[in-house]
């Protein structure tokens, strides 16, 4: 698997001004990137290829790693003819699908690598019934970034009313699990709601001295305003199924 984290703007080799907007990524990866590749797929790939971008974030399966490498150099030389590169930190090729695991046990060699992709950390997993799945987790890095931005936010609103807080609070957390919602995921989407209760909390108690709340009460508050985590999305197979 070749997972292409960003692409930048290049002069002569040398990035220039960091990664290209979202929108100019649809303009120019549509026929810099996305034309090209599926010439590549149906014309030189030896097995299966599977694409999927999102602006200039780029995941790209392979069934060998010969296709892999052969795929990463050929884009690197396309991108140079118009004079864009792959980003050198977020650009690697990693043992990852059905098999990894078992062929990387038979060598020896640790677990599956993993990868972020659209704020997920993506994993090689099973199901209950021992099945090889994808597990899609909340990046850490995400999630404790919008936590601080959150804490923040909050202090700003520390003397606004409790319900107003929880108001906008709830459509926050509605949001998280309506995003990150996917199974597999649920402890992390509690993990979220957990802390952010605890920020709302530490901020409460910075407004007065006399009205000190305790987690009973805060417990209570949580309650009124916090839904619980919740999975939106089905599994792939249950969401693409077509019934006859």
């Amino acid at each position: 698997m070749l997972e292409d984290g960003e692409l930048t703007r290049a002069e002569n080799g040398t990035p220039q001004g960091g990664s290209i907007s979202p929108l100019l990524a649809n303009i120019y990866l549509h026929y810099v990137f996305d034309l090209w590749a599926d010439k590549w797929r149906r014309q030189k790939g030896h097995g299966k290829v599977i694409i999927v971008r999102f602006a200039d974030d780029i995941v790209v399966g392979f069934q060998s790693r010969t296709d892999a490498e052969q795929f990463q150099g050929e884009l690197m030389e396309r991108l140079r003819g118009f004079n864009m590169e792959l980003h050198a930190d977020k650009t690697r090729i990693i043992e990852f699908g059905r098999f990894a695991a078992e062929d990387r046990e038979a060598r020896g060699d640790g677990k599956p690598e993993t990868f972020d992709f659209l704020g997920f950390t993506h994993i090689c997993g099973k199901t209950r019934k021992g099945k090889f799945t994808v597990l899609r987790q909340t990046m850490r890095k995400k999630m404790q970034r919008k936590l601080e931005e959150l804490k923040q936010e909050l202090r700003k609103r520390m003397h606004r009313p409790i319900s107003e807080v929880g108001k906008w609070l709830r459509i926050v957390l509605l949001g998280h699990y309506r995003y990150y919602g996917v199974p597999g995921n649920f402890r992390l989407l509690d993990a979220f709601r957990h802390h952010l209760r605890n920020h709302w909390r530490n901020i409460l108690r910075r407004r007065s001295q006399r009205n000190r709340i305790t987690w009973e009460r805060m417990d209570r508050i949580a309650t009124c305003w916090f839904p619980l985590p919740r999975i939106y999305h089905p599994y792939p197979e249950d969401r693409l199924r077509v019934t006859t």
